[in-house]
């Protein structure tokens, strides 16, 4: 049974110094092909709970705003989906992956920057924005009810941030095998796909995504017919055809579930309520509607979710020499010269 808001709340509350003393990724050890590790910065600063102190302060953070959970969601993937896991997409500048149009709605940006600078207190020129940003987003699908799974650290930060190079993110009316194309060119499969739009279960969507579904889907001047009715009318009476604000609506229809990190999301799709046009695809396509009905009546959603978003985390990482260590989350280290940036 999904919990109420309120209840996932207080769930987290209670696990939270579970969390502090058994959740953390030092348990385990080793490399993974990309350089990762479990444990990463044990050792290498005067704690070794740098994991916690970024637990901590996001928690803080996100008892005061919930909504800040499917904005790390977002804009882990958006980080991750453009030049990989390497926090450019938190650089500021006039040309950076920030001020992209996919990106413009981009949010939490003010986590991390306390995240890192909690870190930087205990543990100077250390710890990277881009694990900072994989921590975070681990704590919060927490946070939410989701499962708590392990992170490999590690990560790099990257050096170039260009807005031109987030073309390659997929766009909320993509078709399900472009979806898959796309995802397979960064190394994961149609069932990691599948799952990490699962991100969906929480969060919200500006009606311009997906008003066209409403009112003149492929220019037919006609809704979406695979729209359940019920649907369709609330959307309406929230995203009104001439309306000048761009108003919102839930990705997760279930209004017992909207803020909880479950499988509710794949059940409501079934039933022709994804808003997404991405979303419902899933739910009829040939390539994907299998897998679907099986997360929705399946027990271990958090576990493979969780899985799925490890496996995005390792996305073209840099490690060892690469990149750098940020001090500041939103700008390269100065000393670096444009000759270090070109070689």
């Amino acid at each position: 049974m999904a919990m109420t808001n309120t209840k996932a709340v207080t769930f987290a509350i209670g696990v939270i110094f579970i969390m502090n003393l058994v959740g953390h990724c030092y348990g385990a050890t080793g490399y993974n092909n990309n350089g990762l590790q479990y444990g990463f910065y044990y050792g290498k600063c005067k704690t070794p709970e740098v994991e916690s102190i970024v637990r901590n302060t996001v928690y803080s953070m996100f008892l005061r705003d919930r909504t800040i959970a499917p904005a790390l969601i977002r804009m882990q993937f958006h980080d991750c989906f453009v030049n990989g896991c390497d926090a450019s997409i938190l650089l500021d500048g006039p040309s950076t992956e920030k001020t992209a149009p996919p990106n413009l709605s981009v949010r939490g940006y003010d986590v991390i920057d306390a995240a890192k600078a909690a870190v930087e207190k205990v543990c100077p020129g250390v710890v990277s924005c881009a694990d900072i940003i994989t921590m975070a987003t681990r704590d919060v699908v927490f946070f939410s009810g989701g499962g708590n799974y392990n992170v490999q650290t590690g990560r790099r930060d990257g050096l170039v941030s260009l807005a031109q190079n987030t073309r390659v993110l997929p766009a909320p009316s993509i078709s399900v095998a472009s979806a898959i194309q796309a995802f397979a060119n960064k190394g994961l499969t149609a069932t990691d796909m599948i799952y990490l739009l699962g991100g969906h279960s929480i969060g919200v969507a500006h009606c311009s995504l997906f008003k066209d579904r409403l009112y003149n889907f492929q220019n037919t001047r006609k809704p979406d017919p695979t729209m359940d009715l019920g649907l369709l009318r609330w959307l309406r009476l929230t995203c009104a055809k001439n309306a000048t604000v761009d108003r919102t609506a839930n990705l997760d229809q279930n209004i017992f579930s909207s803020s909880i990190v479950d499988k509710s999301f794949y059940s409501q799709i079934l039933l022709h309520r994804g808003v997404l046009q991405i979303d419902q695809e899933l739910a009829l396509d040939d390539l994907s509607k299998n897998t679907v009905a099986a997360i929705a009546r399946s027990y271990d959603f958090n576990t493979k979710f969780g899985q799925a978003m490890v496996k995005m985390g390792a996305i073209q990482v840099l490690t060892g020499t690469q990149g750098e260590i940020r001090k500041s989350c939103r700008a390269i280290n100065p000393k670096l010269t444009l000759t270090s940036l070109i070689n």
